[in-house]
C-alpha cells in the first residue's frame, strides 16, 4: 500500500487503529507474528573453509597443483626423497589462500550496518499508554510519538506534525532538513524525497514534533528495499582479476603445450621416459610463474600502504588496481562534491546586490550589517568557536545565517543582551516565515521575520534603504522580485528579511513590515572539487553526479564544477523511471547529472555506464549510496559525514571526506597497474627465457644445461624480490595525461608479448651460450661446470634485465640509484645466488661447482649484456 496517496482517516482505517490509544498488546503481539520484527535480514556469510577452498579456483594454481603432486609421485616412485619441489609449490600456494582469505573477511557487513542505524527503542502508544519498547517489536499499526532527535525506527505516516523537520540525507541525498506537513497527500509517482507526509527508516528528527502511523517495518521499509538490493547483487570482478585470470589460463595451456611437446621429442630421441617426465615437470614449473599471485598481493598491499597514508583506505586489495582502470566516476553530490553545509554568499537589499565569499567577509555595507543582524537574532541556531573548530547546533538554514553573522563581526550571544527575545510567533508552513519580538535597550520593541520571500513581500509597505524606511513602490518591488528570481536561478536557498518598530509590543507583528533584504545561501561546492574534476577529465575520466536534489540546484553546482555545460546533460529520477533499459544505455553517456533519484536508479545508472563498456567508480556517503557502491566496479565511501552502510558496501574509504583524494588515489592505481604490468614483463620475459634454454638443447639433442631444482630456485628467489621490487616505483609523471587503462586490452597488449618473447629469446641465447663454454671450451670442461654457469648466468642475466623494467625511458634519464629496494633486492639476490655456488653445503644440494675467477667473469659479462642491449632499443624508440 502506498500511503502517501491516503488521507490521514483513510490510512488509520486502513490499519484498523486508533490515534488516541494505538494497538492493543494483544493486537500487536499478533501483528508481530504477521509480520515479523522490526529488523533487516542478513545473507549468511560462507564458511571460513569455503573462502578459503575457493582461493585455488584459479587455472594457473590447479595446473601447478597438478604439476606439485607429480613432481611428488615421481620422486616417490623412484625412490628418491628430493621433495624440495613440491613442497616450495604447494607452500607458496598456501600462503597465497590465506592472504586472500584475510583481505576479504570484511566483505560483507553491509547489513550489519543497516542494522546499526534502526533505533534500538522506541516511543509508541500501547493500550493508549505512552510506551518506550524494542525498536524490533515495532508492526505497522504501532502510533509513533516523535520528538528532536529521535532516529526514525520504521517507515510511517503522520498524523500530526508540529514544526518538524527531518533530515532525510543519508537516504535520499537532501542537503537539509525537509519540512513535513501531516494533512498533505500526494499522487503514487511522488519523489521520495518529496513525500512530505512520510517519515523513513534511519532519517532524523531535527526540529518539532508530532506523531505517526508506522505503516511498514523491517524488511518492508525503504532501507530494507536497499537491504535487499545489497542482498541480491554481486560484486563484478575487477579488471585486475579478469587480466589475471586470462593470463594464468594462457600460461597454463602454454606450459601443458609445451610439456607435452618436450617430453614427446625427447622420448623420440630415446632419453629416459622418467628423466625426460621429470624435465618437462620441470618446465612447468619454469614457464608459469608460481610466485606470481604473492608477487602481486604483495605490490597491492604496498600501493594499499601508500594510499593510505594520502587518505585512501582500500578495504579489498584489487580495487587498488580498479582505480587505474576507472573510466567513470558517479559521485554523490551532498557532502562528496559539496561542503554538506549551507554558506550564505548572498546579500541583496534596496542598496544592492552583495557578495560573501565562503561566508566569511567583513566588508559588507552597514545595510548589509543590518541584514545580518536581523538574520541571526530571528534565528533559534547557535554557533561557537573553540580554538579553530567551529561547533554550530540548530536548524542548518538558521546555523548559516548565525555564522556568517558572526563572521562578519556580529555576535549572537551580545545580540541576545542588547536586544533579547520576549517572544516569537513560530514557523508556519502556510505563511511559511519565522517572527520574533525583542525588547531594545532604547526601551521599544523590533519585530523581525523571516521566511519565503513572495509571501513575505506582500506584508511589506516599507522598504529599508540608505540607513533609513522608504516605500515601498511599485518599481523597487519589481526590482526586489527580480533580484529574487536571479538569485533563485542561481540555485540559492533565498530568505526575506523584514522588521518592525513600535514603542509598544505590536498586537499584529506580521503587518506593515519594512523589508530590509534578501539572504541567499547554497551548500557550496568543495574548492579542490573543481581542480579534481578538471584533472578527471584530462585523465579521461567522465565524472557524474548523482543526486537526491531537485535538478535545478545539482545543475548550477555541476555546472560550476564543470561536470556539465547545459541542462541538456542532466536529467531527473522521474524521467529517468519512464525510460526503458534499452532507452537508458542507447543515451547514458548524454547525462552527466542525475538528479531526484532513488538508490534502484542509482544502482541502474552504475549497471548502464558498465553495459556500455566502463569500469565505474561510485562515491557517495549516505545510507541510500550503499546499493550503488556495491554494483560499481569500485565503490569510495566517505570517512567522516559516511554511514557505516556505505562504508561497508565500499572497496575504498576516503578518510578526509575529500573528493580530490580520489583523483590521487586513482593516479596511485594506474602506477600500480603499470608496476604490475613490469613484474610480470619481467617474470615472464625470464621464464621465457627458461623454458628457451631446455627447449634449445633439447632440440639441439644437448645434455639437459639445469635440473629441476635449479629451475624452481631462480624462479623463486631471484625472480621474486626484483619483481616486489619494481613495485616501488614511483607513477609516472604523465601517468593521468593518458587514457585510462582499457579493461577489453589483455595483459600482453601493446607488444608487450613480443617484447616478452625477443628479451626470453636474449636471455636463453646468453644462459646457453654459457652451457655451451662451460662444457666445450673452458678448462677443466665438464657437464656440471657447463650447468653451473647456465645456472649462474640464468640466475644474475635476470636480476640485471629487472633494471631494464623499470622504465621505458632510459635508466640514466630515471636515476640508476633511484629505487633503492631494487638494488638492495639485486645485492640479495646476487648475494643468494653466490652463495649457492660458492659455498660447498649448498652447491651439493643444487649439484654445482664453486667457479674460478675467470669463470665468474665470464659469467658477468655475459649476464651484464641486457642492460646496454635494451638501452640501445630504448634509444632507438
Amino acid at each position: 500500500m502506498i500511503y502517501h496517496t491516503l488521507t490521514i482517516k483513510e490510512a488509520l482505517a486502513k490499519l484498523n487503529v486508533s490515534p488516541e490509544t494505538g494497538l492493543t498488546s494483544s493486537e500487536a503481539k499478533r501483528r508481530l507474528m504477521q509480520y515479523g520484527p522490526n529488523e533487516l535480514k542478513a545473507k549468511k556469510p560462507q564458511p571460513l573453509l569455503f573462502r578459503f577452498l575457493s582461493q585455488f579456483a584459479d587455472f594457473m594454481i590447479l595446473v601447478l597443483m597438478a604439476a606439485a603432486l607429480i613432481s611428488f609421485l615421481v620422486s616417490y616412485l623412484r625412490g628418491e626423497a628430493d621433495y624440495i619441489d613440491p613442497i616450495i609449490i604447494f607452500t607458496i600456494i598456501i600462503l597465497n589462500a590465506s592472504i586472500g582469505v584475510i583481505q576479504e573477511s570484511k566483505a560483507e557487513k553491509s547489513l550489519e550496518a543497516l542494522k546499526k542505524l534502526t533505533a534500538p527503542t522506541a516511543y509508541v502508544l500501547r493500550d493508549g499508554i505512552p510506551s518506550i519498547i524494542p525498536a524490533r517489536e515495532l508492526v505497522p499499526g504501532d502510533v509513533l510519538l516523535l520528538e528532536t532527535g529521535q532516529y526514525v525506527p520504521a517507515d510511517a505516516r503522520l498524523l500530526t506534525a508540529v514544526n518538524l523537520k527531518v533530515d532525510e540525507a543519508s537516504l535520499t541525498g537532501e542537503s537539509h532538513p525537509v519540512e513535513k506537513q501531516a494533512s498533505a497527500t500526494f499522487t503514487e509517482t511522488q519523489p521520495l524525497a518529496e513525500r512530505f507526509n512520510m517519515l523513513y527508516s534511519s532519517s532524523i528528527i531535527t526540529y518539532g514534533r508530532g506523531t505517526a502511523l508506522i505503516t511498514a517495518t523491517g524488511m518492508h521499509t525503504e532501507v530494507g528495499h536497499i537491504a535487499r538490493l545489497i542482498l541480491e547483487d554481486k560484486t563484478p570482478p575487477t579488471p585486475l582479476q579478469k587480466r589475471l585470470a586470462k593470463t594464468g589460463k594462457v600460461l597454463g595451456l602454454a606450459a601443458l603445450f609445451i610439456c607435452a611437446l618436450i617430453f614427446i621429442c625427447g622420448t623420440l630421441e630415446g632419453r629416459p621416459i622418467f628423466d625426460m617426465f621429470m624435465t618437462s615437470v620441470s618446465l612447468a614449473v619454469a614457464a608459469i610463474p608460481e610466485g606470481l599471485p604473492a608477487i602481486v598481493t604483495i605490490m597491492l598491499s604496498l600501493g594499499v600502504e601508500r594510499m593510505a597514508r594520502k587518505n585512501s583506505v582500500i578495504r579489498k586489495l584489487p580495487a587498488v588496481e580498479t582505480l587505474g582502470s576507472a573510466t567513470v566516476i558517479c559521485s554523490d553530490k551532498t557532502g562528496t562534491l559539496t561542503q554538506n553545509k549551507m554558506t550564505v554568499t548572498h546579500l541583496a537589499s534596496a542598496d544592492g546586490e552583495e557578495i560573501i565569499p565562503d561566508g566569511k567577509s567583513a566588508s559588507i555595507s552597514a545595510t548589509g550589517r543590518f541584514l545580518l543582524t536581523l538574520a541571526a537574532s530571528c534565528s533559534d541556531a547557535t554557533v561557537q568557536f573553540s580554538g579553530t573548530d567551529t561547533i554550530i547546533t540548530g536548524d542548518p538554514t538558521e546555523a548559516a545565517l548565525v555564522l556568517a553573522a558572526e563572521q562578519s563581526g556580529i555576535s549572537k550571544s551580545q545580540l541576545e543582551l542588547t536586544t533579547p527575545r520576549i517572544d516569537e510567533i513560530p514557523f508556519d508552513s502556510v505563511k511559511k516565515r519565522m517572527t520574533t519580538i525583542h525588547k531594545t535597550d532604547t526601551g521599544g520593541y523590533l519585530a523581525i521575520t523571516k521566511g519565503a520571500p513572495d509571501l513575505l513581500l506582500s506584508a511589506c509597505t516599507l522598504c529599508y534603504s540608505q540607513g533609513r524606511e522608504v516605500p515601498l513602490t511599485p518599481a523597487l518591488l519589481r526590482a526586489i522580485q527580480k533580484e529574487n528570481q536571479t538569485m533563485a536561478d542561481q540555485s540559492l536557498r533565498v530568505l526575506a528579511i523584514a522588521y518592525k518598530k513600535s514603542t509598544t509590543k505590536p498586537a499584529h507583528p506580521e503587518k506593515d513590515l519594512v523589508f530590509t533584504g534578501l539572504v541567499g545561501m547554497i551548500d557550496p561546492p568543495r574548492p579542490e572539487a573543481r581542480e579534481a574534476v578538471h584533472t578527471c577529465k584530462l585523465a579521461g575520466i567522465t565524472p557524474v553526479m548523482i543526486t537526491g536534489d531537485h535538478i535545478r540546484t545539482a545543475l548550477a553546482i555541476g555546472k560550476s564544477l564543470g561536470i556539465a555545460s547545459d541542462s541538456r546533460e542532466a536529467i531527473s529520477g522521474a524521467k529517468l523511471e519512464k525510460m526503458s533499459d534499452s532507452e537508458l544505455l542507447s543515451s547514458i553517456e548524454n547525462y552527466h547529472i542525475f538528479a531526484r533519484v532513488s538508490p534502484a536508479h542509482k544502482v541502474r545508472i552504475v549497471k548502464a555506464f558498465q553495459a556500455k563498456g566502463n569500469v565505474v567508480a561510485m562515491t557517495g556517503d549516505g545510507v541510500n549510496d550503499a546499493p550503488a557502491l556495491k554494483a560499481a566496479d569500485i565503490g569510495c565511501a566517505m570517512g567522516i559525514t559516511g554511514t557505516d552502510v556505505a562504508k561497508n558496501a565500499a572497496d575504498m574509504i576516503l578518510t578526509d571526506d575529500n573528493f580530490a583524494t580520489i583523483i590521487a588515489a586513482v593516479r596511485e592505481g594506474r602506477g600500480i597497474y603499470d608496476n604490475i604490468r613490469k613484474s610480470i614483463h619481467f617474470l615472464l620475459s625470464s621464464n621465457v627465457g627458461e623454458i628457451l634454454t631446455i627447449f634449445a638443447s633439447i632440440l639441439l639433442n644437448f645434455p639437459t644445461p639445469l635440473l629441476a631444482v635449479q629451475l624452481l630456485w631462480i624462479n623463486l628467489v631471484t625472480d621474486s624480490l626484483p619483481a616486489i621490487s619494481l613495485g616501488c616505483e614511483p607513477p609516472d609523471e604523465a601517468i593521468m595525461c593518458r587514457r585510462p587503462n582499457d579493461p577489453k586490452k589483455g595483459m600482453f597488449a601493446d607488444g608487450l608479448g613480443l617484447r616478452i618473447l625477443l628479451e626470453g629469446l636474449f636471455i636463453g641465447f646468453l644462459a646457453l651460450s654459457a652451457f655451451l663454454i662451460g662444457t666445450r671450451f673452458l678448462p677443466g670442461k665438464s657437464l656440471t661446470l657447463g650447468r653451473t654457469m647456465c645456472f649462474c648466468v640464468l640466475g644474475l642475466s635476470q636480476l640485471f634485465h629487472s633494471f631494464n623494467m623499470r622504465s621505458s625511458r632510459s635508466l640514466f634519464s630515471i636515476g640508476l640509484l633511484s629505487n633503492k629496494k631494487l638494488l638492495l633486492s639485486f645485492f640479495i639476490c646476487f648475494a643468494l645466488q653466490a652463495a649457492v655456488i660458492s659455498i660447498p653445503a649448498f652447491a651439493a644440494v643444487f649439484k654445482v661447482l664453486p667457479l674460478s675467477f675467470a669463470q665468474w667473469s665470464i659469467c658477468l659479462f655475459l649476464s651484464f649484456l641486457p642492460i646496454p642491449v635494451m638501452e640501445l632499443q630504448k634509444y632507438r624508440n
